[in-house]
């Protein structure tokens, strides 16, 4: 009955899904734009913008659904929390690929597949989860294995940095370095989003 009664108090979810689903488009798309010859990266980086766009788009929308919606299934704030660090990780791969394009860079090393795995993997768990929320049912394992990820992420990055300057001349570093920060720093907003899940967790426990 009660979801009869308020057919639209789960949109905001369903728009959290949506921008999750946006974000792993976004993966997709900056590892097709790393193994793409530098002069036919544009379109893909057009790509890459207008699914950030629409990331972005999409959190304004769930701004103004838990503002006038009579019934969240969760408390605002923690909507739009989680949201928000949606939307600045998307913004990170969105900086990472635009790097990429602006100094022309073509050799990557293999540190930079691996670190897109492990944030594609995110993207994948954090899409299930966000259509979970409303039960709050199976989310442990969820922070658990993200948890996990972060920290396979963060030793990726040390090992690729560590390497970049060992075998990289100074420019050639720093502008690869660059890409490097701005992936790592997707995956720690990812786990930022897995943390206020179960900050959730427990509040409703």
């Amino acid at each position: 009955m009660k979801l009869r009664l308020f057919p639209q108090e789960n949109k905001a979810l369903e728009l959290l899904t949506q921008m999750a689903v946006e974000f792993h488009g976004g993966v997709s798309t900056l590892s097709e734009i790393l193994g793409t010859p530098a002069d036919a990266r544009g379109p893909l980086m057009e790509d890459l913008h207008e699914a950030e766009g629409k990331l972005s788009n999409l959190h304004f929308a769930l701004m103004t659904q838990v503002r006038t919606s009579f019934i969240n299934p969760l408390p605002r704030e923690d909507l739009f929390q989680i949201s928000r660090y949606l939307v600045e990780g998307a913004e990170k791969l969105d900086g990472a690929a635009e790097v990429v394009l602006l100094n022309g860079i073509t050799r990557f090393s293999d540190r930079a597949s691996e670190q897109l795995e492990v944030i594609n993997r995110q993207t994948e768990l954090t899409r299930d989860a966000m259509a979970r929320l409303e039960s709050l049912e199976d989310l442990d394992e969820y922070c658990i294995e993200m948890l996990q990820l972060a920290k396979r992420a963060e030793r990726t990055h040390r090992i690729w940095t560590s390497e970049l300057m060992h075998e990289y001349k100074p420019a050639v570093y720093l502008r690869q370095l660059e890409v490097a920060e701005h992936m790592v720093d997707a995956a720690k907003d990812l786990r930022r989003v897995a943390n206020h899940v179960g900050q959730i967790l427990v509040k409703e426990s």
